[in-house]
C-alpha cells in the first residue's frame, strides 16, 4: 500500500529533547495509540453530552468504519471506540503499529528515565489520513510539569487555609452542591488521612472524591513528587467550593495521557464536571502540532457543554522555564478557550487584603505573556496586549489572577505533614472552585466566561505593582489587563452580579 499513502498532515515529530538514543522499541513491546479523527458536521453549540454523542455517531459512521478496516488490516486490536471524543485507541505490537504507521520507534534516555520516540512524520493510507487528525502514544516523553512551588524560605510564613481566601475573595460560606469539578493530574495520588486532616483545619466535610483512572494511570499517592500537586488541587477546590463533588482524572504524563485525560473529562457522562482544573502544562514549543489540535478541539467541546476551563499560567516567569532569551507562555493556559491562571501575592491584615501584587518569589513568579499559536481572541481586541513576536500568535496570557506567592501560600497536607505551598496550580483550582460556585446559583453553567469577563473589568482586584521579568525578559504590571495578572483576582460581589 506504500503507493496509497500519505503523510498524515501535522504529524511531524521530532526526537524527544534532551535525551539519548539507546536503541529500537523491540517488534513485541505492546503499544496502544489513540487515534483522533477529524472533525465532521457542524461545530457544536449549547447541547448536553448524549446529544453530542448521537450527532457524532452520525457524523463519524463512515469514518469509523474506515478505521475499524484499517485496523484489521494493520492486525490492530481497537480497546476503546467513542464517537463523542472523536477517538479510537488501538493496540498492538510495535512492530505492526511501525508498519500501520509508517515510522520508526526508538528508545530514549535521561536520567535513568527511558521513554519512547520517534522522528519525521507518520504516513497512512490516504483514505484514512483523509479522517484522522492526530494520532498519539508514539511518543511517551515527558509533557507537562505540575505548577505548584512549596515555600523554600528557613521560615515559612504560617499561610492561609483555602477556606481563608475564599472569604478574603467574597466567597465565604459559598455552597457548591450539585456541581463536579473535574481535576486533570499527571502523576501522585492523594490519601483518606491527608483529606481528612485538612477538611477537619477548615471545618468543612471531606467531598465527594472519585479517582477516574486514564490510559493506565491511578491514584497512586507516594510514587512522586507530584503528590502536592494532587493535595493542593484537592483541598484548594474543595476547601472554596464546598459541597461540589471532585473527579480526579489520573493519567500518564505523556502527550496521549494529557490529551486522553482532557477529552474523557469533557465528555464523562458518569460525573459530568461543569468545571475543568488543570495545574499540568509546559511552554508552547514543547508540543507537536497533533497534541495542539486534539486538545483544542476538546476545549471548544467544552465550551459547547457548557464547561469552564481554568490552566495555571506557569510558574516560570516571562521565559516559563526556557533558556532561548526569549519569553514564552504556557499550554494549556494560552488556549483562546482556557481561563488562564496567574498569581499574585497577597498582603493581609485582619480580614481583608490590604495590598495585592504580581508574585515573583522563592525562585519563581507568575507566567505570562503572549501566544506564539493562537491569534488574539475577540475577547482581547481591547485589553491592550502587546504585539506577538516576528507577528504570529496574539493570545494575552493570563485572563485571571489569584493568590499564588508561597510566601502568602496554601496551608497543604500532604503525606501527613502540613507545609505552605504556593504556585499558579492553586489559581486554576481557586477559579474552578469560584465557577463551580456561581454555577451553583445559575440555571445553566457558565461555560466559556471570557467575553462577559473582558466586558466588566471592574468585578476584579486590578494588580498594578510588580513583574514577571526573568533578566530583561518580560513584562510589568499596569492598570487594566496586563501579562502577569490579566484582569485581576477576584472580587466575588461583583463576579456574582455579572455572573
Amino acid at each position: 500500500m506504500a503507493e496509497d499513502r500519505q503523510i498524515l498532515p501535522g504529524s511531524e515529530h521530532d526526537a524527544p529533547r534532551g535525551m539519548k538514543a539507546i536503541g529500537r522499541v523491540p517488534g513485541d513491546e505492546p503499544i496502544t495509540v489513540s487515534l483522533y479523527l477529524k472533525p465532521r458536521g457542524m461545530p457544536p453549540k449549547a447541547c448536553s453530552r448524549e446529544e453530542l454523542q448521537g450527532q457524532r455517531e452520525k457524523d463519524h459512521a463512515s469514518d469509523l468504519d474506515m478505521v475499524r478496516a484499517f485496523a484489521r488490516d494493520a492486525e490492530l486490536e481497537i480497546v476503546t471506540e467513542n464517537a463523542a471524543r472523536r477517538l479510537v485507541q488501538l493496540r498492538g505490537p510495535a512492530a505492526a503499529i511501525e508498519r500501520a504507521f509508517g515510522t520508526e520507534l526508538h528508545h530514549y534516555e535521561h536520567d535513568g528515565a527511558v521513554s519512547r520516540g520517534r522522528h519525521g512524520s507518520l504516513h497512512l493510507p490516504s483514505p484514512v489520513a483523509g479522517c484522522v487528525a492526530a494520532v498519539l502514544g508514539l511518543d511517551t516523553s515527558p509533557i507537562a510539569t505540575p505548577k505548584f512551588v512549596p515555600h523554600r524560605g528557613p521560615t515559612p510564613p504560617a499561610g492561609f487555609l483555602p477556606t481563608d481566601i475564599a472569604g478574603l475573595y467574597g466567597f465565604a460560606g459559598a455552597d457548591a452542591s450539585g456541581q463536579c469539578i473535574g481535576i486533570i493530574e499527571l502523576g501522585g495520588g492523594f490519601t483518606d488521612a491527608d483529606n481528612q486532616a485538612a477538611f477537619k483545619a477548615m471545618g468543612l466535610a471531606v467531598p465527594n472524591i472519585v479517582a477516574v483512572p486514564v490510559d493506565g494511570g491511578r491514584n497512586a499517592p507516594g510514587t512522586s513528587d507530584a503528590d502536592g500537586e494532587v493535595a493542593l488541587d484537592i483541598q484548594v477546590a474543595g476547601g472554596i467550593a464546598p459541597g461540589a463533588r471532585l473527579a480526579v482524572y489520573f493519567a500518564p504524563n505523556t502527550s496521549q495521557g494529557f490529551a486522553d485525560a482532557i477529552t474523557q473529562a469533557v465528555h464523562d457522562v458518569t460525573n459530568k464536571p461543569s468545571v475543568l482544573s488543570i495545574s499540568w502544562g509546559s511552554a508552547e514549543d514543547g508540543w507537536s502540532e497533533q497534541s495542539i489540535t486534539v486538545m483544542n478541539a476538546a476545549f471548544k467541546d467544552a465550551a459547547a457543554l457548557g464547561l469552564t476551563v481554568c490552566a495555571a499560567s506557569g510558574d516560570s516567569l516571562a521565559t516559563d522555564g526556557e533558556s532561548d532569551g526569549k519569553a514564552h507562555v504556557d499550554y494549556p493556559a494560552s488556549d483562546p478557550a482556557v481561563l488562564g491562571c496567574g498569581g499574585t501575592r497577597i498582603t493581609v491584615s485582619g480580614s481583608g487584603i490590604t495590598d495585592e501584587v504580581v508574585w515573583k518569589s522563592n525562585g519563581g513568579g507568575t507566567g505570562g505573556g503572549v501566544s506564539a499559536l493562537f491569534a488574539l481572541p475577540d475577547y482581547q481586541k481591547d485589553a491592550g496586549v502587546p504585539p506577538a513576536q516576528a507577528g504570529k500568535g496574539g493570545r494575552g496570557v493570563p485572563d485571571v489572577a489569584g493568590d499564588a506567592d508561597p510566601d502568602s501560600g496554601y496551608r497543604i497536607v500532604t503525606g501527613g505533614q502540613t507545609g505552605i505551598i504556593g504556585g499558579t496550580s492553586a489559581v486554576a483550582p481557586l477559579w474552578a472552585a469560584i465557577a463551580a460556585n456561581l454555577n451553583a446559583g445559575r440555571q445553566a453553567p457558565l461555560g466559556q466566561p471570557h467575553a462577559d469577563l473582558y466586558g466588566a473589568a471592574n468585578a476584579f482586584r486590578d494588580i498594578t505593582a510588580g513583574d514577571n521579568k526573568s533578566g530583561a525578559i518580560g513584562y510589568a504590571a499596569k492598570k487594566g489587563w496586563d501579562a502577569c495578572t490579566g484582569l485581576g483576582s477576584p472580587d466575588g460581589a461583583k463576579l456574582r452580579s455579572i455572573l
